[in-house]
C-alpha cells in the first residue's frame, strides 16, 4: 500500500517523463533513503524510464555529515545508482564548521538552508540532470505551511505546498513524491524493509527555528490525527489578496542562480562572511541589493556597521 500510494502521487503528479535524469537527493537520513529506495523500485516495477543519480551535499559539519555520507556510499552500492557529491567547501570556500566558528550557533541554519538549496541546484547541472527529486515528507510540509505562517512570509506559504516548484525554462524543476507520507510510516516502512539510513540529528539545529513548529504540530496531531494534512491542505488553497505584490523570479547578477532581487541570498551571506560581518545577510534582504545591485555593496557595509557599533554604545544588550 505505501509504495502504491507514492505511485499514484507520481502519477496524478505528473511528476517524470520517461527518459529523463532524476537527481535524488540523498542525506543518508531515513526520508532520502526510503526516497532512493522506492524511486528505483517504482521506476524498475513500472518502467517510468528514468535515469536515476543519487546527490549528496556536503556542508562540512565533522562528526555528523562525515558519517551520514558513509551511509549514502554504502547506498549507492546496495542499490546500484551513481552518486554525485559537492560540498560547501568547494562550492563556496566555507564550510558550516567555519561558518559556525565566526556566527556562532545562532542563525546558522539560515545559511545552511540557502547554500544547500543552491548546492542542490549546482550539482544537478554538474550531471546535467533534467529534475530534482527530494525526500520532503508530510510532516515537513506542514512544518514549513506553519513556519510561513507565522512569517507572514505571503510568497513561499502556497509555493511550499506545490508538489513540484520551479519550473520556469531556466530552473531544474524539484518534485516531492513523499508529499503526503508521514513520517511515521517512513520509519515503518525503513524498519520493514531494513534498509540502512543514518538517524542522528544535526548537532548545530538544537535550536533550528523549525523545531518549535514540529513540537507545536505534534502536539497538535495529538489532539487531531488529520492535522497535518489538513495544515498542508489548507496551504494548498491559501488566498493571496490581489493586490498583494508577489516576488518575480529572476537571476543572480553575480553568480547566475534564480533569485527574487539583484543578488541571491547565498550570495549576499557570502559577501558578509568573507567581510568578516556574518549577519549582514540575516533577516530581509537589504534595500540597496533589491534596487541598486551590487555597486552599492561597499556603502551598504559600511552603514551597517555604523549601526552595529551605535547600538552597541547605547544597549549592548539589544545587539543580536
Amino acid at each position: 500500500m505505501f509504495e502504491e500510494e507514492i505511485h499514484q502521487t507520481i502519477i496524478s503528479g505528473n511528476l517524470f517523463s520517461s527518459g529523463e535524469t532524476v537527481a535524488i537527493g540523498a542525506s543518508g537520513g531515513k526520508d532520502s533513503t526510503v526516497l532512493a529506495y522506492i524511486m528505483k523500485l517504482l521506476n524498475e516495477k513500472y518502467d517510468y524510464g528514468l535515469n536515476l543519480v543519487l546527490l549528496s551535499v556536503d556542508e562540512g559539519i565533522t562528526g555528523y555529515r562525515d558519517d551520514s555520507l558513509e551511509t549514502v556510499k554504502r547506498n549507492k552500492e546496495q542499490y546500484s545508482l551513481p552518486l554525485k557529491i559537492v560540498s560547501y567547501q568547494e562550492l563556496y570556500n566555507w564550510s558550516m564548521d567555519s561558518i559556525v566558528r565566526q556566527i556562532g550557533m545562532k542563525n546558522n541554519c539560515t545559511f545552511c538552508g540557502v547554500f544547500r538549496r543552491q548546492a542542490l541546484d549546482r550539482g544537478a547541472n554538474l550531471i546535467k540532470a533534467d529534475k530534482i527529486c527530494t525526500g520532503h515528507n508530510a510532516d515537513d510540509i506542514a512544518e514549513t505551511v506553519i513556519m510561513n505562517i507565522l512569517r507572514g512570509d505571503i510568497a513561499r506559504l502556497r509555493r511550499c505546498t506545490a508538489i513540484t516548484t520551479c519550473s520556469d525554462d531556466d530552473g531544474i524543476p524539484r518534485c516531492k513524491p513523499l508529499k503526503y507520507t508521514y513520517e511515521k510510516e517512513i520509519v515503518m516502512y525503513a524498519y520493514f524493509k531494513n534498509l540502512d539510513y543514518f538517524s542522528t540529528e544535526c548537532i548545530y539545529s538544537p535550536n533550528a527555528y523549525r523545531g518549535y513548529a514540529r513540537a507545536y504540530i505534534k502536539d497538535l496531531e495529538q489532539v487531531r490525527p488529520s492535522s497535518i494534512l489538513d495544515i498542508i491542505h489548507s496551504g494548498e488553497v491559501m488566498c493571496i489578496k490581489e493586490e498583494t505584490k508577489m516576488p518575480v523570479q529572476t537571476h543572480c547578477e553575480r553568480c547566475g542562480y534564480i533569485s527574487s532581487n539583484k543578488l541571491c541570498k547565498a550570495c549576499i551571506l557570502l559577501e558578509g562572511l568573507n567581510k568578516g560581518l556574518p549577519k549582514l545577510g540575516i533577516g530581509k534582504t537589504p534595500k540597496t541589493y533589491r534596487t541598486e545591485g551590487a555597486s552599492n555593496s561597499q556603502n551598504l557595509v559600511h552603514v551597517q556597521t555604523v549601526l552595529v557599533r551605535a547600538r552597541q554604545k547605547l544597549a549592548p544588550e539589544m545587539v543580536l
